[in-house]
């Protein structure tokens, strides 16, 4: 059995312009997945905008993440840097800290090498001890995993799974054959990429690792149970039934939408990172007549949830299930 399966919800990370983090909203936010009783959390990915954080500022935003969660479930934390000793350091803080592993990508302003990605995750892994997910994320860091690097690194003692962009439909069942053929048994094929993931999880992938859930875990756990279960037909109507959101993120890019879902949901008030600018107000009305035209229950719900946080949130610390 792999370490990391199912859901894994990723939220924003609630920070000030001058980028220290707001813990108490992150704590907000983290509870809402310890209640839906999401897989595994993905702390500061790019939803989390670690690229953005100083390593203090992960440090405290790791640390209040594992005090909301108290060890029920994985936490998996970005853990990338430009330079590998700076990565290095980043995953020994993680495990000091209390990750379950650590998410890295093939960050660099120069173009890599095949055998420079390989030394760089050889080199984390080894001298951190903290367990690695390949994070293959070419959109932003316009370097992709060759099958053959995915498989040299599978090998790697300490690294333990990869984070894929998922694929279209038609593309989905192939890619994931074709890399589970060149993987050990145990090593956990996951996917992002909200819109395209659900064929991932039918085809058999293990986790999904998500933009979406970190804001409303309960609508795609639906799917990834759904699509455990073998009810490829139910995963599938799901997943239509949220098309509308996948349009907006196509459209706006998901980072930014899920700030704007925050703001709409009462949970938290801040602003993604500059330079990145936050939506328009037109935009924002749009998002929100998207949710209440079309998700009614799923706007209910995140209430419902905000309530609870909000009322954790007042100190019944000790009542936290």
């Amino acid at each position: 059995m792999t370490l990391l399966s199912g859901l894994s919800a990723f939220p924003i990370t609630p920070a000030d312009p001058s980028g220290r983090v707001d813990t108490a909203a992150l704590r907000r936010l983290v509870a809402r997945l310890v209640a839906a009783e999401v897989d595994t959390i993905g702390l500061l990915g790019s939803t989390g905008t670690y690229m953005y954080l100083t390593r203090d500022e992960r440090r405290r935003a790791l640390a209040a993440a594992l005090e909301e969660t108290a060890g029920r479930m994985p936490v998996v934390v970005g853990v990338g840097a430009l330079r590998t000793d700076e990565a290095v350091r980043l995953a020994q803080d993680a495990k000091a800290i209390g990750a379950t592993a650590g998410l890295l990508a093939a960050v660099s302003y120069t173009p890599l090498t095949d055998d420079e990605v390989f030394e760089h995750f050889a080199t984390v892994a080894r001298e951190s001890r903290l367990p690695i997910v390949i994070y293959d994320n070419p959109g932003t860091t316009h370097f992709r995993f060759s099958p053959e690097l995915v498989g040299r690194l599978a090998s790697v003692d300490g690294i333990i799974a990869i984070k894929n962009p998922a694929r279209k439909r038609d593309e989905a069942l192939q890619h994931f054959s074709r890399q589970c053929a060149i993987v050990p048994s145990n090593f956990s094929i996951g996917y992002s990429g909200d819109w395209n993931v659900t064929e991932a999880l039918i085809a058999g992938a293990d986790t999904w690792y998500s933009v979406l859930g970190g804001l409303l875990p309960d609508i795609c756990l639906k799917i990834v149970r759904a699509a455990r279960q073998g009810n490829a037909t139910e995963a599938r109507w799901l997943d239509a039934e949220l098309e509308p959101i996948w349009d907006l993120f196509r459209r706006y890019s998901s980072l930014r939408v899920v700030y704007a879902l925050a703001e709409q949901f009462d949970l938290c008030r801040a602003q993604p990172p500059r330079p990145i600018l936050p939506l328009p107000d037109a935009v924002k009305r749009e998002i929100a007549d998207t949710f209440a035209g079309a998700f009614p229950s799923i706007a209910e719900g995140s209430g419902e949830q905000r309530g609870m946080a909000q009322h954790h949130d007042r100190g019944k610390t000790s009542d936290r299930v």
